[in-house]
């Protein structure tokens, strides 16, 4: 059994020309682990769009309440739309932006179209996260909470800028800058997440806890695998090797016009491990933060006795609820 693709020939060094190559037919056997490691991604994308179908059912008939309404559930869903199919796409047509290498020979390989549909998917999901943390931010009146609801929506724009400028110049610092930022932000929200923690007791905290665990070993490997390796990258062609790089403007027609297909394993090594972990693990956060969301009015059962007994004593029954939350802040 084989599948079908097209690979343009030459070597990828001999592809800096900026037109599509010369192309030749070739079979790629089931043997190449690029066909099962693709076949995986198109599984688990299709899983997970049939997941968020099931949860858009399911959430949107929920009744609303004082604690989450119908347009922030509709909000949720279409956020999460975004990212989730926003990772189909780009596990359907894998696609190295930098290189401008890829598996299928078509003009929606480009990486103007991929990293277009990679910057509002990631936008999304930022947006998602804005959005729970602000939810619970309110709800246990943590101000902390709330600064970083506000902050991390800016910071995922800024990096999105810095993956634009790697992008275009095919400079690799352009992305440890980028992914640099992506910790800061989720650092930032892990910090918001253990502040809530002394709020909720059982399930939630529970919930709260293995959040906690995702987002530090989403730091650990940007720390330890992602950045470095777009450091060693930059040294390895720019520092060490001189490589010119591109103007913006000659970029941005570069990423329009030249896609490479390549089939050698060696040329996707650095890139299988993230893009299996990103389109996978990162989706289902995506869609876990729906459910929690749309769950938010089954949190107060859960506040945790301290929490509940200090506002009931601190504060009288007919006091404005701004007093209320307010006797927590941070």
């Amino acid at each position: 059994m084989s599948l079908e693709w097209r690979e343009h020939s030459g070597s990828l060094s001999r592809s800096l020309s900026r037109s599509v190559s010369r192309s030749v037919s070739r079979s790629l056997a089931w043997s190449n682990p690029l066909a099962w490691w693709w076949s995986m991604l198109t599984l688990v994308s299709g899983v997970n769009i049939a997941v968020w179908f099931l949860l858009y059912r399911e959430l949107r008939e929920q009744p609303a309440s004082s604690l989450v309404s119908t347009s922030g559930i509709e909000i949720m869903l279409l956020l999460c739309a975004a990212y989730v199919f926003g990772c189909a796409f780009r596990s359907f047509l894998p696609r190295a932006d930098v290189q401008r290498i890829c598996l299928f020979d078509t003009w929606l390989s480009s990486v103007m179209v991929g990293r277009s549909v990679a910057t509002v998917a990631e936008v999304a999901f930022a947006a998602q996260w804005a959005m729970m943390l602000h939810q619970l931010g309110t709800m246990t009146g943590s101000d902390t909470v709330l600064a970083v609801a506000w902050v991390i929506v800016p910071l995922i724009l800024i990096a999105e800028c810095f993956s634009w400028y790697a992008v275009l110049t095919t400079q690799y610092l352009g992305n440890a800058i980028e992914n640099s930022i992506w910790a800061v932000a989720f650092f930032l929200a892990g910090i918001g997440l253990c502040r809530l923690l002394p709020e909720f007791d059982g399930a939630a905290r529970a919930v709260l806890v293995v959040s906690i665990v995702g987002v530090a070993g989403y730091l650990a490997f940007l720390m330890t695998v992602d950045v470095p390796m777009y450091l060693n990258r930059w040294r390895a062609e720019v520092v060490d090797g001189g490589k010119p790089l591109l103007r913006p403007l000659e970029g941005l027609r570069d990423v329009s016009t030249r896609w490479v297909v390549t089939h050698d394993i060696a040329e996707w090594k650095g890139e299988i491990t993230w893009m299996s972990l990103y389109f996978s693990m990162a989706v289902w956060a995506s869609l876990a933060l729906c459910v929690f969301y749309a769950s938010a009015d089954q949190l107060p059962r859960y506040r945790t006795h301290a929490v509940v007994a200090s506002q009931s004593q601190t504060t009288p029954a007919s006091a404005p609820a701004a007093l209320i939350s307010g006797a927590h802040r941070l």
